[in-house]
């Protein structure tokens, strides 16, 4: 695996790897529980977001952590027959 990845320096935790687990956190609950979980996604990414902006700055991380929140919103909308 760290040959196929190039991975040649020690694991670093980084705040990315937070949020891949939160994501991850909150497909399971959606798949398990239903859109209604979509809440729990909705606010860990707004908080991601805040984060993202204030001390985190990466582009790319802010811009994943606004496509959630988008889709999570979309899934509520669903949820209560706001949009079908």
């Amino acid at each position: 695996m760290r040959k196929f990845f190039n991975i040649t320096t020690p694991y670093k935790f980084e705040w990315g790897d937070l949020s891949c687990l939160s994501t991850m956190i909150n497909v399971a609950l959606v798949i398990v529980f239903g859109l209604i979980a979509s809440w729990v996604g909705l606010a860990i990414n707004l908080m991601e977001i805040v984060r993202d902006l204030t001390t985190n700055r990466r582009i790319n991380l802010l811009i994943i952590h606004l496509s959630l929140v988008v889709l999570n919103t979309y899934f509520l909308l669903i949820f209560y027959g706001i949009v079908r």
